[in-house]
């Protein structure tokens, strides 16, 4: 899928997202092999350590419909700011197992910039199953 497409679809979630306490609305689309694009938007709770980011929603509703890593072309992140807004420690230790390593990750900002990326770029010592 066109990276300009899954950035569209990271728009759409991005207006899914309930951040009552933020304010920082984010959307998340991952492109699949057989033409999928599923959704996820970052959804907030009073007890702030019980809210889920968009990444994690989007790729735990991947694998919830039955879908794997080797499954998975693209994600793409959206988010109204001033500023690049990339995954967050948690978002990335879960994409490391669960996304493939040199798949494309594209960010994109309400102020227009961009950076495209993958996951093996953003943690590149991560812990693994090697480390157990």
């Amino acid at each position: 899928m066109d990276s300009k497409l899954l950035i569209e679809k990271a728009k759409e979630a991005q207006k899914l997202s309930y951040s009552p306490y933020s304010h920082f609305a984010v959307g998340a689309a991952i492109a699949l092999k057989d033409g999928k694009v599923i959704l996820g938007a970052n959804i907030e709770n009073a007890s702030y350590g019980l809210s889920m980011c968009a990444e994690r929603n989007a790729l735990y509703a991947t694998y919830l419909q039955g879908y794997k890593k080797e499954d998975i072309c693209a994600l793409a992140l959206y988010a109204t700011s001033d500023k690049l807004v990339t995954p967050c420690g948690a978002c990335r230790q879960v994409l490391q197992e669960l996304f493939p390593l040199d798949a494309p990750i594209y960010i994109e900002t309400s102020n227009g910039d961009s950076l495209n990326t993958t996951i093996k770029e953003l943690l590149p010592y991560a812990f693994d199953e090697e480390n157990l």
